[in-house]
């Protein structure tokens, strides 16, 4: 328990450290291209104008029982999931990625994958903003509500963190690994759900409706839709988020373990 909780105190002791390494990870991950950090923002623009003329204007897909275009539904569940896929995505691979940084000695390999994450949430905070334009285009302004979107982001950061530090480990090990997180996100995308309204569709169907509620990133979406759309506090679902928690405290314990006992042989076998 002394070493878990060592954790946080290194990262707040990197803290400078991490936020300069982030910054310069989001900058040159599109270096050499002419449009630069701007492939950042184009890529999840048009995967949310598919969805939307997919969904909206192909098969005709409304937002059911909630009454508001289908777009600001999409939007509000789709932009946390971009946050979570990247930093995901990014944080596994962060030991191959800073490998160079891993062998060396005098480094603390720990703050790479809070390094990949916080790099994330730069892009994250950008389609924050956005998705408020977009609600304030359809006269859906800004509240008390809106404000939940911190605690949903801090959320999100915590929980892939936990995720991060296990398979960015285990990945220097298990390399097929990359490719199942990439099918599971597929996968989860379908699942969380974003593109389709649970309550509805599975309204005969309570057991399916429970099952899918397990996966922590669907209080998260949820809790973001109740933020914007259905106005809805946190303290109106205690014993989801006490769920959440808990399982988010389960990944960083077996996360930051894992990550502890492994990191030893990391610079042996990259």
């Amino acid at each position: 328990m002394k070493k878990l909780f060592a954790y946080p105190a290194d990262l707040y002791r990197n803290r400078k450290l991490i936020l300069k390494l982030a910054v310069n990870d989001f900058k040159t991950k599109y270096a050499g291209s002419y449009l630069g950090i701007i492939w950042a923002f184009i890529q999840p623009v048009v995967t949310i104008l598919v969805y939307w003329f997919v969904f909206s204007v192909g098969f005709r897909t409304g937002a059911g029982s909630l009454g508001i275009p289908f777009v600001l539904y999409l939007v509000a569940g789709i932009v946390p999931w971009f946050f979570f896929q990247d930093a995901l995505n990014g944080g596994s691979n962060a030991l191959i990625e800073y490998n160079y940084l891993v062998k060396k000695v005098v480094f603390n390999i720990s703050i790479l994958p809070v390094v990949k994450v916080l790099s994330a949430l730069f892009v994250h905070l950008f389609f924050v903003a956005f998705t408020l334009v977009l609600f304030a285009g359809y006269r859906r302004l800004p509240d008390l509500y809106t404000l939940q979107l911190v605690y949903y982001t801090f959320c999100v950061f915590m929980f892939v963190l936990g995720l991060s530090y296990l398979t960015s480990a285990v990945v220097v090990f298990f390399r097929d690994l990359t490719q199942i997180i990439s099918i599971v996100l597929q996968v989860g995308i379908w699942l969380t759900p974003i593109m389709w309204v649970a309550e509805d569709n599975l309204a005969g169907h309570p057991m399916i409706l429970r099952i899918l509620k397990l996966n922590p990133m669907y209080y998260v979406v949820s809790g973001c839709r109740d933020s914007l759309i259905t106005k809805r506090l946190i303290i109106d679902h205690p014993w989801w988020t006490l769920y959440f928690w808990a399982v988010t405290l389960l990944c960083l314990v077996v996360g930051t373990t894992v990550f502890r006992r492994l990191r030893i042989h990391f610079a042996d076998i990259l």
